[in-house]
Parts: structure tokens; sequence; C-alpha cells
């Protein structure tokens, strides 16, 4: 979809303040509060604004422990592999799930209370499910960024 200045300074603002209000949204980008609020419902029904939400603190609310596990599947079928995606969808510890070219067919971002937890999760939800070769996990150690959303330049 094309974008101009204004929708990339709209997008950049709500990207870094999804609580900011229409009018001190449309301040900041030259407009009034009627067509910024056009602009961002526009914004919205085109897809380009998939949600709003609140950036939460794993470790604040209990989930200290962030896995990354590379997945490898016996079969890379399009059905394996919708089956799959369908099985991880339901584990609420699952927060990511990407599917890779080469080696490893998916990379899961995964949360959890404690290792005990973690094993679980590993031994009854992940390793056993359909199709699945093999789980290597990677504990994290810490984090050096992590900003989600995308650089969206305003010219």
């Amino acid at each position: 979809m094309p974008l101009d200045r204004i929708d990339r300074h709209i997008l950049s603002l709500l990207q870094e303040d999804g609580r900011m209000t229409n009018v001190d949204l449309a301040e900041q980008v030259g407009l009034t509060a009627p067509p910024c609020l056009r602009r961002v419902r526009a914004l919205e029904e085109a897809g380009a604004i998939r949600g709003y939400h609140a950036d939460l603190d794993p470790a604040r609310l209990g989930f200290p422990i962030t896995v990354f596990a590379m997945v490898s599947l016996r079969s890379q079928a399009e059905h394996d592999l919708a089956a799959f995606e369908d099985h991880v969808a339901g584990i609420a510890e699952v927060r990511e799930c990407h599917m890779l070219n080469g080696e490893i067919d998916f990379i899961l971002k995964i949360v959890a209370a404690d290792l005990k937890s973690f094993q679980e999760i590993l031994t009854t939800h992940l390793t056993p499910a359909p199709n699945v070769a093999s789980v290597k996990t990677s504990l994290t150690i810490r984090t050096a960024k992590s900003i989600s959303g995308i650089p969206v330049t305003v010219d």
C-alpha cells in the first residue's frame, strides 16, 4: 500500500505509543483531529496497523525464562507444516513460531516460569508432537535488544 510522509509519521508515533490520543497524534503530524482519525482508520482497515497491545515484562509477571527451540520435522509436506503450526498455536507459552529455510524447519520463542516448567512444555507438548524429528533448545542468558515493530522512516 502506498504511504505518504504523514501516514509513515502516524505509524511511527503509534508504534512508539499506541495509547497516544488522536488529538496529540494529529498535533504531532500537523493535521486536525478528524482527518488524522480517518487516516488511522484507513491504516487499520488496510492492515498496516494490526492492533494495539501493552508491552509486558515477562520476568515481572512470572515468566523469567526465555528459550528458543529449533524444531526439525520428518516431513515438510504442506499439511504436516500446517499441522505443526496448529499444534504450537495451542501452547500458550510458545509466543512466536517462525518457519525457516535450511536444516531447521521452525524456530520457537518459548517463555516459562522456571526450568521445570520449560522441561514439561518440551517433553509433554513439543518433542512428542506428530512429525517432530528433533528439538534443539537454547536458553537465553540476557537480552541485549528487543524492539517490537519495524523501522519506519519519516522523510
